[in-house]
């Protein structure tokens, strides 16, 4: 299905309806870390009923689902009491980015986007967000982020993570998808660079493919990145107790970073708008030299096939029909017709 556009899969149901999905590969995996200054364990659980032990724990919680599941997702609502209309949009996996504020817990949906280098295209999946007091829950698409840093910072104690709480943990989730949009974009820089040089030495037909399909790219990451922009300045104002004054300072640099990024994405598609007008005035230019090449053939054949027509309506009464050189005279004045109009369009410089 088209990046730009994912059919809603619950067009017809209730509002909140949770229709039963599975992961493509499987079981969804479950991944549990449990942390403070203190204490650490890293868990992988086989039943979601494993989690509820932590459910009360004063420590930070951060529960990781690996494919969308929806009898996995409907077990963690029960247990965190999330609303089924958080679960349909977990569910359904085309939503826009945004966030919604239910006072016990924050839901954020983005998406993460990163560059798979065995296609050489961007790959991307929903990423959902779920923040509590003591607890966050990310359910993915399928297996495989960007948050395998993060992830060694909590084992390692390196940083502030494992002295700060929950929001800073969603915070360092959301700066780690933002981040890894310079990779993305640094990944399609260096194609339209290439693709610059390709417009001034050839343009071709595969050149216009290439120009739509990065076009298509960055009006997809420019679709992402504009809401996203909105979530994270709405985690910034938000009031809510679940987000302290503290982590929003640091997620004013997440602001920022949606800001650059976005920046980057205009300015890529004003140089793509910049290289099909190149590729546009290359294939005229192209043209014109073959009309000119083809005009110049013509220019000089046109006088050629008049003397050729005129002696060749054999008139009994003509002159120099029946002259012994008549025939190689009027070849060699026809070479010198042929060549001196080649002469003159050089010295016009027409060619």
């Amino acid at each position: 299905m088209s990046k730009l556009y994912r059919k809603k899969k619950t067009i017809g149901h209730p509002p909140g309806t949770v229709l039963d999905t599975q992961n493509s590969n499987g079981k969804a995996m479950i991944t549990v870390f449990d942390y403070d200054t203190k204490v650490f364990q890293e868990r992988e659980v086989e039943q979601v009923e494993e989690c509820l032990p932590f459910k009360e724990s004063s420590t930070v919680t951060w529960i990781n689902i690996e494919g969308i599941d929806s009898n996995v997702i409907k077990k963690i609502s029960d247990i965190y009491g999330v609303h089924s209309l958080v679960l349909e949009d977990i569910v359904s996996t085309g939503q826009r980015p945004k966030m919604e504020d239910y006072g016990d817990y924050i839901y954020i949906v983005f998406r993460m986007i990163y560059f798979n280098d065995k296609v050489h295209d961007i790959v991307d999946e929903q990423i959902s967000l779920i923040l509590g007091e003591n607890f966050v829950i990310s359910i993915q698409e399928k297996e495989g982020d960007v948050f395998d840093p993060i992830r060694q910072r909590i084992r390692d104690y390196k940083g502030r993570i494992r002295t700060m709480g929950t929001d800073y943990l969603a915070y360092t989730l959301l700066d780690s998808v933002v981040d890894n949009y310079y990779v993305v974009l640094e990944k399609r820089g260096e194609d339209i660079e290439n693709l610059e040089e390709e417009v001034m030495i050839n343009p071709s037909n595969l050149i216009a493919r290439k120009i739509h399909s990065l076009k298509r790219d960055m009006i997809y990451l420019r679709k992402q990145i504009w809401p996203l922009r909105e979530v994270v300045s709405g985690l910034q104002r938000n009031e809510s107790k679940l987000i302290k004054k503290q982590t929003g300072l640091f997620l004013r640099d997440v602001y920022d970073h949606t800001i650059q990024v976005m920046d980057t994405v205009d300015s890529f598609r004003d140089m793509l708008s910049g290289i099909h007008d190149s590729y546009l005035s290359g294939i005229s230019n192209k043209m014109n030299e073959i009309m000119k090449v083809l005009t110049i053939f013509a220019a000089i054949f046109i006088p050629l096939t008049f003397m050729a027509g005129v002696y060749g309506m054999n008139f009994e009464y003509m002159p120099e029909l029946k002259w012994k050189y008549g025939y190689f005279v009027l070849l060699g004045l026809m070479a010198c017709v042929g060549f001196g109009m080649l002469f003159f369009f050089k010295k016009k410089k027409w060619i």
